[in-house]
């Protein structure tokens, strides 16, 4: 933070920096510096619907997803107004992805279906097909994958972190955890990088479709690793929504493993968290119920 009051001081400023420092805000717990950020893009043509964009992530991970959709559709406005095709479309795309994640699989297919019908770019493909993938919606998913593959054959990000977490998930649709477990061996090398650019998070999806797949597998003591790799490197993850889905991860891999004190503890992490959400959530629900059993 010395650093960038410093640079501003000097007039070094920055969509870049003001960027960094509404991450920073948010892994501070700094609601005033994040809010600072997103007035000084308002109105700045391609800094106002990342801002946005951004935003609509925060309140995902804190399962606010109707203020989640709201920002999106803040963020679609914006750079609709700026000729910004790629980032309307990637915006629909994540959050398509945050509603598969919750369950609400509906919706997650509407969102996903607006994203196709515009501009996306491989990142915002990528989520598309991600959330397609968890909500069952196997087809449409592959033909995204085969587009990918085709299209960036020799990119490092799309071969080894894309597709595999994709072809991963669409592995434990067809309740094959093994093979999930397979395909995404090719990503661990790169997984813990930034995917995709600065300005379009998914970071850490290979992690999250691992853990699943151990959990899938009834491999807990693996699942809560990978789980936990999520938790400790907050830094790559951010405010994506599997952050906080990575405490309720946790919490069931402990449940399995038979250790009641610290699924309890992890289940409070993901529940405190998720304080005040929108209590409609099918993944929501489902930890409460899962919770209560505990108790």
């Amino acid at each position: 933070m010395a650093t960038a009051d410093e640079a501003q001081a000097k007039n070094f400023d920055s969509p870049d920096l003001r960027l960094y420092l509404y991450e920073l805000g948010f892994l501070q717990g700094d609601a005033a510096g994040m809010a600072q950020q997103v007035k000084w893009s308002m109105g700045k043509p391609g800094q106002e619907s990342l801002l946005h964009y951004f935003e609509a992530n925060t309140a995902a991970y804190y399962g606010q997803l109707n203020k989640s959709q709201e920002f999106s559709r803040q963020a679609v406005g914006s750079a609709v107004r700026a000729g910004e095709k790629d980032r309307a479309g990637g915006v629909e795309s994540t959050a398509a992805l945050s509603q598969a994640l919750f369950g609400n699989a509906a919706e997650a297919r509407q969102r996903a279906i607006a994203a196709r019908s515009q501009s996306t770019g491989k990142d915002g493909e990528y989520a598309t097909a991600l959330a397609l993938a968890l909500v069952g919606d196997s087809s449409r998913a592959l033909e995204i994958v085969e587009e990918l593959a085709k299209r960036f054959p020799e990119d490092t990000i799309v071969q080894f972190n894309y597709l595999p977490t994709i072809r991963g998930q669409l592995a434990l649709q067809r309740n094959d955890a093994a093979k999930a477990i397979e395909v995404l061996q090719a990503a661990s090398p790169y997984e813990l990088g930034i995917a995709g650019s600065t300005t379009f998070s998914t970071n850490l999806y290979p992690v999250y479709v691992r853990g699943e797949a151990y959990l899938a597998a009834k491999q807990a003591l693996q699942a809560s690793a990978e789980f936990q790799k999520i938790l400790d490197w907050p830094g790559v993850v951010t405010n994506e929504p599997i952050a906080a889905l990575a405490h309720l991860g946790l919490a069931r891999a402990n449940m399995m493993q038979g250790n009641s004190a610290r699924a309890r503890a992890a289940y409070q992490d993901f529940l405190t968290l998720w304080k005040d959400a929108d209590p409609d959530i099918p993944i929501l629900k489902q930890a409460k119920a899962e919770y209560a059993k505990l108790q």
